[in-house]
Order: structure tokens, then C-alpha cells, then sequence
């Protein structure tokens, strides 16, 4: 296979909303912190949503990004938290993904912890080949070409040969 045509893990980003700042967003920001080892950071909000007690500035998430080989074997990890299964609709037009995982008492290694309770989290799974470069260079940024792109079956596959993941309708 031409090297510039495999797919790898760019990134792997875990979200958690809080929806307000205090308590509970150290909670997650604790929980973030025990799964990866990494620190998280808090997400900023930039709209003022009165319903919601929401104001620009604001912290209502947090979030941790993870980068190559700690990011691979932190995925194989959260997939069995999930049984290996993902839905062909978590897959995106660019190939990238998302699962949801509803508690992190699933992930392997994990031990209930008295004072953040029972709480879930979002996997993002980002996806490149060889020269997605070109898109986030400083200097002369290009667009990728669509034929150098990698579309949802593509990811699809990668993740059934690589990862051993089941798509929901092939049961």
C-alpha cells in the first residue's frame, strides 16, 4: 500500500459539558485528569444565553486532547468501554468520529470515585494521512484534495482492521 494513502490517529479529544462553572466543573476537570494523566483545559463560552444563567467568558467545559501513540492506546481502552462497537452515523464526511461513552466506570482501570458520582463523556477521534500538513502550515496553506481525503467508509474500514470495531449494522 502507498504510504501516503494509510490512515492514522491524529488526535483524540475528550469533552465534558458542565453547562456552569463551580463544583461540578472541578469534578470533571479531577475525572479528565485520572484518565489520561494530561491536564485538561476549560472551555470558554462566547454567547450569552440568559435561560441558561450562560454569559460570554464564562467556564462550561473542559476538555483534553491526546497525541500519538498515547492517544492509540488510550482509544483501544475507551472502545471497550463501549463493547468495540460504534454506529456507521458517529462517522463524519471528513472520516473523523465520536462515541459516547455513559459512565467512566466502563473504561478498563477505572474506579468509582466517591465525589465526582456517575458521569459520562464524548470521545472525538480525529483522522490524517501523510500530507494533512498542508492544511494547518502558517506559511502557503492549501486545501487537502478531495482524493487525498478520507471518506466515512475508508475510516469505516480502518477501524474494523485496526481497532477489531464492530459498525452497528453489521451484527
Amino acid at each position: 500500500m502507498n504510504k501516503m494513502r494509510e490512515i492514522r490517529v491524529e488526535k483524540l479529544t475528550l469533552n465534558m459539558g458542565a453547562g456552569e462553572s463551580g463544583a461540578k466543573l472541578e469534578k470533571y476537570v479531577k475525572l479528565l485528569n485520572t484518565i489520561t494523566g494530561k491536564k485538561p483545559i476549560q472551555i470558554i463560552s462566547n454567547k450569552r444565553i440568559p435561560t441558561w444563567q450562560v454569559r460570554p467568558g464564562l467556564a462550561i467545559g473542559t476538555k483534553v486532547t491526546i497525541r500519538g501513540k498515547a492517544a492509540e492506546e488510550l482509544l483501544k481502552r475507551l472502545l471497550t468501554a463501549v463493547d468495540n462497537n460504534l454506529k456507521p452515523k458517529s462517522f463524519d464526511s471528513e472520516g473523523n468520529f465520536a462515541f459516547g461513552i455513559p459512565e467512566y466506570i466502563d473504561i478498563p482501570g477505572m474506579e468509582y470515585i466517591v465525589e465526582i458520582g456517575i458521569v459520562g463523556l464524548e470521545v472525538a477521534i480525529t483522522l490524517e494521512r501523510a500530507g494533512f500538513r498542508v492544511k494547518n502550515r502558517k506559511f502557503n496553506a492549501k486545501k487537502i484534495p478531495i482524493r487525498h481525503r478520507i471518506t466515512p467508509e475508508e475510516a469505516m474500514e480502518f477501524m474494523k482492521s485496526k481497532y477489531n470495531v464492530k459498525m452497528g449494522d453489521d451484527e
